[in-house]
C-alpha cells in the first residue's frame, strides 16, 4: 500500500504540474526592497485551474514577467541558472526532468519520466526551483545617524573638527548577481522567503549596512571637505547631496567593497542635521569672522577702526596731552593708513620705508615694541 499510494501521488502530481505557469512579482512591494519572490498567478477572477501543481517547481514553457526597473534571477538547487535584467514576458525553459511538460510539446514520455523521478524521492520534485525579482531602482530612506561626535581633519580651517549627525541615503542595486551571491541571507532565497526590505527593523544585512555607513562618515566627510574641487568648506555638506554621496560611497568602497563585491552603490545623501561640538563652533565663528575681513574688506575696516580710536582719544583725553598724541600720530596713522590701502595694487615698498612707518606707528602707540622688533627683524632679514 506504501508503494501504491506514493505511485499515486506522484501521478497526480506529474499531471498537475503539466499546466504552463505564469509567474509574477508579489504585490505591495514597498520601495525599500531589494529581493522579493516571483508567484505563481494560478487562477484570475476565478478563472484558470493551476492550483494543484508541485510548489517551487517551475514548469517548461511556463511564462515569467519582467517588469521595469527590476531583475529577474532564477534559482535550481540554490544554484543561479537564469538572469534577465531587461522588462518583457520570457518562456521558461529548462532541461531538467521535473519541469517536463506535455502542453510544452515535451511529450508525455517525458511525463512518465518524471514520474519515475519522483518516485524515487517519495512521490516530491527531486529538484527546488525558484525565481526572485531584484529591485534595480534607486531605493531611498536608508536612516544613519551618530550617537556621538565623528571627528575629521578639516583642510579648509586647518584644525580637527567634530560633529554629531544624522540623515538618509538612497543606494542601488549595480550587480544583482554579486548582491545575491555574496550578500543577500540564505533565509531570503528560500521557497516562502521574506521580502527583502532595507526599511525591515529585523533585516540583519540592513543593520550591517547601517553600521558600515556610520562607520565611514567620518572618512566621507574628510574627503569631501578635503577636495579642492568643492572649494574645502564644511558649510557646504548639507546642500550637496551628490557630492557627499560620492565622497561616502567612495568611503564605505575603500573600507567595505560594497560595488565591488556586493554590487551596491550610494547615490545620494541628505543630511537632516548636523550639531558641531562646542570647539568646532567656536572655530567656525573665528574663520567666518576672518572671511569676513579678508581684503579690501578688512583693510576698510581697519581704517575705520583705528579712525574710531583716535576720536575717542581726543573727546575722552582732552587738553593738551591729548592733542599732542593726536598732532604726533596722525601723520603715522595717515602713513599706516596708506600702507593697508596700497597692500591690494602697489608695488613692494622700500623696506626702509616700510621700517620708518612702523616706528612712527610705534611712536604713536599703535603698535607694541614686540610687534614692532618682530616686523623689524623680517623686514632687515635678522
Amino acid at each position: 500500500m506504501g508503494f501504491i499510494q506514493a505511485f499515486k501521488g506522484t501521478i497526480s502530481g506529474t499531471l498537475a504540474d503539466q499546466w504552463k505557469d505564469y509567474y509574477v512579482p508579489m504585490e505591495n512591494i514597498p520601495g525599500t526592497a531589494a529581493i522579493f519572490r516571483a508567484v505563481l498567478k494560478g487562477q484570475n477572477a476565478g478563472r484558470g485551474s493551476n492550483v494543484n501543481g508541485s510548489e517551487n517547481i517551475i514548469t517548461n514553457g511556463s511564462k515569467i514577467v519582467v517588469p521595469e526597473g527590476t531583475a529577474l534571477i532564477t534559482l535550481e538547487d540554490g544554484k543561479i541558472t537564469n538572469f534577465i535584467a531587461e522588462a518583457g514576458g520570457y518562456t521558461y525553459q529548462s532541461s531538467d526532468p521535473n519541469s517536463q511538460s506535455f502542453l510544452a510539446g515535451n511529450g508525455l514520455l517525458s511525463s512518465l519520466k518524471e514520474a519515475f523521478e519522483r518516485f524515487k524521492f517519495g512521490g516530491i520534485p527531486g529538484s527546488q526551483q525558484l525565481a526572485f525579482y531584484v529591485n534595480l531602482k534607486e531605493i531611498p530612506n536608508n536612516r544613519f545617524g551618530t550617537q556621538s561626535e565623528i571627528y575629521w581633519d578639516d583642510a579648509y580651517m586647518n584644525a580637527q573638527v567634530g560633529a554629531v549627525t544624522r540623515g538618509t541615503y538612497s543606494m542601488k542595486i549595480t550587480n544583482p548577481i554579486a548582491f545575491v551571491s555574496n550578500f543577500v541571507p540564505a533565509k531570503y532565497l528560500q521557497p516562502n522567503a521574506p521580502v527583502f526590505d532595507f526599511a525591515d527593523m529585523d533585516n540583519d544585512a540592513g543593520e550591517q549596512l547601517f553600521n558600515e555607513v556610520v562607520g565611514s562618515l567620518s572618512a566621507a566627510f574628510s574627503n569631501y571637505t578635503n577636495d579642492p574641487s568643492r572649494g574645502n568648506r564644511i558649510t557646504k555638506i548639507q546642500s550637496d547631496q551628490i557630492g557627499l554621496a560620492q565622497s561616502l560611497s567612495q568611503a564605505v568602497e575603500e573600507a567595505y567593497q560594497w560595488n565591488s563585491e556586493r554590487g551596491l552603490q550610494i547615490v545620494k545623501v541628505a543630511i537632516a542635521a548636523i550639531e558641531y561640538d562646542e570647539d568646532t563652533k567656536k572655530l567656525l565663528s573665528d574663520v567666518k569672522k576672518a572671511d569676513a575681513l579678508s581684503g579690501a574688506r578688512g583693510n576698510s575696516f581697519m581704517q575705520q577702526s583705528v579712525a574710531r580710536g583716535f576720536q575717542a582719544a581726543g573727546e575722552n583725553g582732552g587738553g593738551a596731552n591729548a592733542m599732542a598724541f593726536m598732532g604726533m600720530g596722525m601723520n603715522a596713522v595717515g602713513g599706516a593708513m596708506g600702507m593697508m590701502q596700497q597692500q591690494q595694487s602697489a608695488p613692494a615698498e622700500d623696506p626702509m620705508a616700510k621700517l620708518s612707518k612702523m616706528k612712527q606707528m610705534l611712536d604713536a602707540g599703535l603698535i607694541t615694541q614686540a610687534d614692532y622688533d618682530a616686523a623689524k627683524n623680517k623686514i632687515l632679514g635678522l
